[in-house]
């Protein structure tokens, strides 16, 4: 099974290539041509190119439990972060984004630091 990743918009584009080696593939939306799509066409390329959808939009919440899936979707709840703590978050949790992405039990993770 492939982990590939699909950043959001509201993740930034410097995060693509601190994650590289830490999954198979890491896309970007505005990379992709996807800059101020809607979350529909968003859920659409993710669907379609195989890739997990990695965000802080909740929206996509709702679009999972009336779509189901794939694509799955990983939630960041972190804030107002910078990208340093963005990216040293992410794989510090990449065994955890992995063992999801390979699972076939559910299509939505909340990720948040402990408090």
């Amino acid at each position: 099974m492939s982990r590939r990743l699909l950043l959001d918009e509201n993740l930034s584009e410097r995060l693509v290539d601190g994650l590289a080696a830490a999954f198979d593939e890491v896309l970007h939306v505005r990379t992709e041509g996807l800059g101020g799509a809607s979350d529909a066409e968003i859920w659409g390329f993710a669907l379609q190119s195989g890739a997990t959808l990695v965000t802080k939009d909740e929206d996509f919440l709702r679009l999972s439990m009336d779509l189901g899936w794939p694509p799955k979707v990983i939630c960041v709840g972190l804030g107002n972060a910078s990208n340093a703590k963005t990216a040293a978050f992410l794989l510090a949790n990449a065994t955890t984004l992995q063992a999801f992405m390979d699972q076939q039990e559910c299509g939505f993770l909340l990720l948040q630091p402990r408090p």
